[in-house]
């Protein structure tokens, strides 16, 4: 196996490393060999450090006799195993993984050695990408209230100091659009930030996100990172520090309070985005608006953000962080989380109820006075409505799985509504594809409240969505005189009648060749589904195979059959205006399901 870690030194061919090479023989001779062009300037070879690069070095080994042939042969297979472990976490454009044993079925993968050696790596990295040696670099890391953040905080940290970093901020509570903008708010602007979160996802879980002023990491640079940090784990990896006190306190700035400098950067976009002429520091003073943190990060946005603006948070409540999640699990999408805000909105008799995920890259609200939750593709209809307001005719890119509804509501208010793939990278970069070719795309939203809007960086930002409906929600008071305007708006957008969505997974043993399986019954699916009298492919679909369906009275319903991004998995949407219409496309699709019973397990289409 060939990993090639880039050597970021300008000019400089990269390093190119060849793992146990043990040629014809399975016994026979094994070699570490390496080259690099600045071994002959630097005279550094067997296992010293390349000065500029910094890339730790494993020395020359050549054996001759068998046992220690053997002993090269099962290093190698431990160095595959590694390889393998380090990529198994990555999770598309960030690093996931579970990171401290709960439960007995848990097995740790995001270890602290792996996290030292992916700040170490993100150096290297940043290093290539802004033509600076480490040390003149500064990098932020952030967390939200996971029960390991700190620990893999000083693990980050320590594999980031011995990269050669000059400064590392360490801000403590924070939000991953927060991260961001450390990179591009005056006074900070670091080169590189680091976020540790893994999103909605259990307490054992935890990852690391990864931001430049340019954005979030692609997926091609997440890559990159796991190769890098590989060839520092299989020579002499960064060593973990005992304490943030034992590192170079030179380099370290500690209890740096960006969450509430991001939440001012708010809060000024509230008060300029209303403009209210008679008290322009609290224009919410009228309002009475409750958050749900779900004891990640969000908390601050009540205390930091509503209450410096004069509304009322009386009733908000889980803003305490707190890894745990011991009342819901923060995620927009959860039922469970939609109907405990809903609850407190209407216990409160609040105006609005704000609802976060725990590292608030998402979020979505509650109309106050009548419970309604805006979520999904009401939340994205919503926006679309404030958007098209603001910039006539524009695009908006959604994912996959939007409503029928939603695209007519879109088409209605004179907007374009470009309906893309799952996965809210996917969605933003499609945004950006077009607004570089003039297409106007104000707006990049996913049903999942990933929403990125293009006055704000593109970033996916839940709190800034939430800055923008509440200033909505100001402005449609001062028109009408109706607080529930905002509400009555989304009565115009036509809701399925019943919505389903399923996720069939493989069978253990076809589980081996899942990615061969899935092209299959998508092929096949295609197929069936184009002979069946009222199904009609959707001429402009991006991912998998969408098929609107005629139905009895003039209703309409689809159905949407995909590939997993990540699992071993199909996932299946179906919507319908028909009470029970979905039933009735279930039962359409039996016979075809029934082919692939021997890799499929159908029990969640009750087949």
């Amino acid at each position: 196996m060939d990993h090639k870690p880039v050597c970021f030194v300008g000019g400089l061919p990269s390093v190119s490393i060849r793992r146990w090479d043990l040629g014809g023989d399975a016994y026979g001779r094994a070699v570490v060999e390496q080259t690099c062009a600045l071994d002959a300037q630097y005279g550094r070879r067997g296992g010293a450090l390349c000065r500029p690069c910094r890339m730790v070095r494993p020395p020359r080994v050549e054996m001759a006799d068998a046992s220690t042939a053997r002993s090269a042969s099962a290093a190698a297979v431990n160095m595959d195993a590694e390889f393998a472990a380090l990529k198994a976490l990555q999770n598309g454009s960030d690093m996931r993984g579970v990171a401290v044993k709960l439960a007995a079925e848990h097995e740790v993968n995001l270890t602290l050695e792996r996290c030292a050696a992916l700040g170490y790596a993100f150096v290297v990295q940043l290093a290539r990408i802004k033509g600076k040696a480490p040390a003149e670099l500064s990098v932020s890391i952030g967390r939200d209230s996971r029960i390991t953040g700190d620990s893999i905080a000083l693990a980050v940290a320590s594999g980031a100091l011995q990269a050669g970093v000059g400064k590392v901020l360490d801000v403590g509570l924070a939000t991953t659009p927060a991260m961001f903008m450390s990179t591009i708010t005056e006074g900070f602007m670091v080169d590189g930030a680091m976020m540790l979160t893994a999103s909605h996802l259990p307490p054992e879980r935890n990852g690391i996100k990864y931001f430049t002023a340019q954005g979030g990491a692609s997926k091609a640079m997440i890559s990159e990172l796991v190769e890098t940090a590989f060839d520092l784990i299989s020579g002499q990896g960064p060593s973990l520090a005992s304490s943030w006190e034992s590192l170079d306190q030179a380099r370290v700035q500690r209890s740096v309070d960006f969450l509430s400098v991001y939440a001012d950067i708010l809060v000024e976009k509230i008060r300029a985005g209303v403009n209210d002429a008679d008290q322009y520091d609290k224009p919410l003073r009228d309002f009475h608006v409750i958050v749900d943190a779900g004891n990640g990060a969000g908390g601050f946005f009540a205390t930091k953000v509503l209450q410096k603006l004069g509304a009322d948070t009386s009733g908000s409540q889980y803003l305490e962080p707190d890894g745990t999640f011991p009342n819901h699990v923060p995620n927009p999408e959860d039922p469970d989380a939609m109907h405990a805000t809903v609850r407190a909105t209407l216990d409160n008799r609040a105006d609005l109820g704000i609802v976060f995920d725990t590292d608030v890259d998402r979020s979505a609200v509650v109309a106050g006075h009548t419970g309604e939750e805006i979520n999904r593709n009401k939340l994205i209809g919503l926006l679309s409505a404030i958007v098209l307001r603001e910039t006539p005719g524009a695009t908006i890119v959604t994912d996959s799985v939007t409503s029928l509804g939603l695209k007519k509501f879109i088409e209605a208010r004179g907007g374009k509504h470009f309906r893309y793939k799952r996965g809210y990278k996917n969605v933003i970069d499609k945004a950006l594809e077009l607004n570089a070719q003039g297409v106007n795309t104000p707006l990049a939203i996913e049903t999942s409240g990933h929403g990125a809007m293009n006055e704000n960086y593109m970033l996916d930002d839940g709190a800034y969505l939430a800055v923008k409906i509440l200033i909505e929600m100001v402005r449609l008071y001062r028109e009408t005189g109706n607080k529930r305007a905002m509400g009555e708006l989304l009565a115009e957008m036509e809701q399925p009648a019943d919505e389903k969505e399923f996720r069939i997974k493989f069978k253990e043993e076809a589980k081996a060749h899942f990615s061969d399986h899935q092209k299959t019954i998508l092929a096949a699916f295609e197929t069936f589904c184009s002979n069946l009298d009222g199904w009609t492919a959707e001429a402009e679909n991006y991912e998998g195979y969408r098929f609107t369906v005629a139905q009895a009275d003039g209703d309409v319903g689809w159905v949407l059959l995909r590939s997993s991004l990540h699992d071993p998995l199909l996932a299946m949407n179906v919507e319908s205006s028909m009470v029970n219409g979905c039933t009735e496309i279930l039962d359409a699709l039996k016979p075809f399901f029934e082919q692939f019973r021997k890799e499929l397990d159908l029990s969640v289409l009750s087949i």
